[in-house]
């Protein structure tokens, strides 16, 4: 199976921990995750290698251009490796039809197999939606997304490579970002949801992409989670690794970190 994953060094740790969650939960997979980053160092592969069941996952190094997306919203929240994910496809070999992005901010308690293998005819992406119906709506005028398409979160996205090579415009993207460099609130999924809002297959949120904010809504208890979700995603500035953490899910992370050694 392939895995994309978009980083800089500042989430080797948690890289480790995804990955060891995802290789933990589909013990019959074998996976081939492609790093992409600008700067990460054959000593930083190491380090993930020596953290995670190295006989089920194979780390391939992607290089991206140093100038890439270098006049695009960036701030501590949002580096430049965020961007990466809007052109994997330029970068990633052509032999791959298609390819499961997970963000590092991840723990993974199910199997993902039925995920890869959503069907994607003229779909570009599968992803679940990221908000309510209310807020849907705002973003829809905000970003001029589709009427009925979703605003998604880009922490989980199931990519058709090569329809996005075949059709995917880099001045389209370009024009996009400079046009409402202001509006982005959330730059990619922003990016995303209003250029291709048309072209995302829509996932079930609470299976594929548990966050904080659908658990309260749903009044669900961890045991709940863990029952139904395949996916937890610790979205925004509340993760569990920091000390100002205040949430449940937070036991999924230190159940799936517990054996894992700190990156000095």
């Amino acid at each position: 199976m392939n895995i994309l994953v978009t980083l800089n060094r500042g989430y080797l740790y948690q890289l480790c921990v995804m990955l060891s969650s995802l290789i933990k939960s589909n013990p019959d997979t074998e996976f081939d995750v492609y790093v992409m980053n600008a700067s990460l160092t054959e000593a930083d592969f190491e380090a993930v290698r020596q953290r995670i069941p190295a006989d089920k996952c194979r780390l391939i190094d992607i290089k991206t251009g140093e100038n890439e997306f270098a006049d695009a919203p960036i701030t501590d929240r949002y580096p430049r490796e965020m961007y990466f994910r809007i052109f994997a496809a330029k970068y990633l070999p052509e032999s791959l039809d298609r390819i499961l992005y997970l963000d590092p901010d991840i723990v993974v308690l199910g199997s993902v197999k039925e995920l890869y293998e959503t069907r994607l005819d003229g779909y570009y992406y599968a992803a679940a939606s990221h908000v309510n119906e209310v807020m849907r709506m705002i973003n829809k005028i905000r970003l001029g997304m589709d009427d009925e398409g979703p605003y998604i979160n880009s922490g989980v996205m199931l990519m058709n490579l090569d329809l996005l090579r075949s059709s995917q415009s880099e001045e389209e993207v370009y024009n996009y970002i400079s046009e409402n460099e202001k509006l982005l609130i959330l730059p990619d999924q922003d990016v995303l949801s209003g250029l291709y809002s048309d072209k995302i297959y829509p996932l079930e949120p609470l299976r594929y992409n548990m966050t904080e904010r659908l658990m309260m809504y749903h009044m669900m208890t961890p045991e709940n989670v863990r029952n139904i979700s395949a996916i937890v995603h610790y979205i925004g500035r509340n993760k569990p690794w920091k000390d100002s953490y205040i949430g449940k899910l937070g036991v999924f992370y230190e159940e799936a970190s517990k054996d894992i050694p700190p990156i000095e």
